[in-house]
């Protein structure tokens, strides 16, 4: 009798590589996606002071990208399941490149406000498109890994953000800044529009290549699950509630880590951009290691549910360690630990995305993903803009580390039992 690993490792030889040039694409845009999130965070000293606006207004006009970031996602989402993955992405990577753009032209912080809303609106659509994307082009055992390494470009962006827009401030200006990233995104959908296709459709996929993609039988014949259809399926909570406890953790990190250093530790904006990096690389590691376990683990028989949520589980316990970073004494330590947390975040999540992909059809995976995204959203807008602020200035930063480090084992286990055996769904 020929195993399925027998009758697929021929065929991996002699297959063609467009996939991993796929993912290459999807890497690149998500990057673009993040550097142009990040530009007004890093410059936001120099722009308060041009556009004379205090900390409070810079609050509104970060909640506004938070809030339509969230609303988007459902949005977005359908409107990639309706159209399809390459449509879908090209609306809103247009979106997001023009917002990004027109930052350049404002002169209030109303101005402001209103275009990093509509950034949000437009930047909600990556993740949702991304992950179908993922679904369309490689088989279960591969796609943690695969979303491993797209998601990746986020950290990426934060690596290198700092240091090149702080360089282009001080020789083009911050606005020139915008209208640059603007431009990089409509290049990313040039190469998008020309390269994508569906497996089945695209020239440089050879008969090899699409025998493993499509080598997975529950997905050869898909059951059509609708965005309202998919709200009666408990799978789609145990996402979404899994996204609202786990993202205000990796929001938290990116939104108080520089006050953190620099109040509790002492530390100088300087020595901070030396450590930020640190930590932000190891995320990276994580985030490639996460997507490898799983697939590693499922290639030594394991079931995609047992596979995906035994990783999840190890990078949900890494986080109450990570929490005492809080703790230590040293700042080298809290670096370490931190850097931990930022990477079990990211294992955690190249998994957690791709369970909607193993339980629900293609034509479903970017609207639950939305959803996801929204709650995840709404969860960053509770635990991060709201709750650490009073927390923090009425009992110091050792709670809200504390908080933070319980949250990925709140959501592994209302993930473990409303997605329960993970199975695929079918038509009724």
């Amino acid at each position: 009798m020929v195993s399925d690993f027998d009758r697929i490792a021929p065929v991996q030889s002699h297959a063609t590589k467009t996939r991993w040039w796929i993912l290459a694409l999807l890497f690149a845009i998500t990057t673009n996606n993040y550097l142009d999130r990040i530009v007004l965070g890093i410059l936001s000293p120099v722009i308060l002071e041009d556009l004379h606006f205090d900390k409070q207004q810079y609050g509104y006009i970060t909640g506004a990208f938070q809030f339509t970031y969230a609303i988007g996602f459902l949005l977005m989402g359908k409107v990639i399941d309706r159209y399809g993955t390459r449509i879908g992405y090209s609306i809103a990577i247009v979106f997001w490149s023009v917002s990004a753009g027109l930052h350049a032209l404002s002169r209030t912080w109303l101005d402001l406000g209103f275009w990093r809303a509509m950034l949000g609106l437009g930047e909600s659509g990556n993740f949702p498109a991304a992950i179908k994307a993922v679904s369309e082009w490689f088989p279960k055992r591969d796609r943690a890994f695969a979303t491993g390494i797209f998601n990746a470009g986020t950290n990426v962006a934060t690596m290198i953000g700092p240091p090149m827009f702080v360089w282009m401030n001080s020789h083009v200006g911050w606005r020139a800044c915008f209208y640059i990233t603007a431009s990089t995104g409509l290049l990313c959908l040039i190469w998008w529009w020309s390269f994508y296709r569906l497996p089945r459709e695209h020239k440089r996929v050879n008969a090899a290549e699409l025998a493993l993609i499509e080598s997975d039988p529950d997905e050869r014949v898909e059951a059509k699950v609708g965005w309202l259809k998919a709200l009666t399926h408990r799978e789609t909570y145990g996402f979404a509630l899994a996204k609202f406890f786990s993202d205000p953790v990796w929001w938290f990190y990116l939104t108080w880590l520089t006050l953190y250093f620099k109040e509790a530790r002492g530390l100088s904006l300087e020595q901070i951009g030396w450590a930020l990096p640190v930590i932000y690389l190891m995320a990276d590691f994580g985030s490639v290691m996460g997507g490898w376990v799983s697939g590693y683990l499922m290639r030594r028989g394991w079931s995609n549910a047992r596979a995906r949520k035994t990783a999840m589980a190890l990078f949900a316990l890494c986080m109450p360690a990570a929490a005492t970073a809080v703790a230590v004494p040293a700042t080298w330590q809290a670096v370490i630990l931190i850097s931990l947390a930022t990477a079990a975040h990211q294992g955690w999540s190249a998994n957690l995305y791709t369970t909607v992909s193993d339980v629900f059809p293609k034509s479903a995976v970017a609207s639950v993903t939305g959803i996801g995204g929204f709650m995840g959203g709404m969860g960053g807008v509770i635990f991060t803009s709201l709750i650490p602020g009073y927390v923090i200035t009425h009992f110091g930063y050792v709670p809200i580390f504390v908080i933070m480090g319980s949250f990925h084992l709140i959501a592994w286990t209302l993930m473990h039992f409303l997605m329960g055996r993970m199975q695929k769904i079918q038509a009724a």
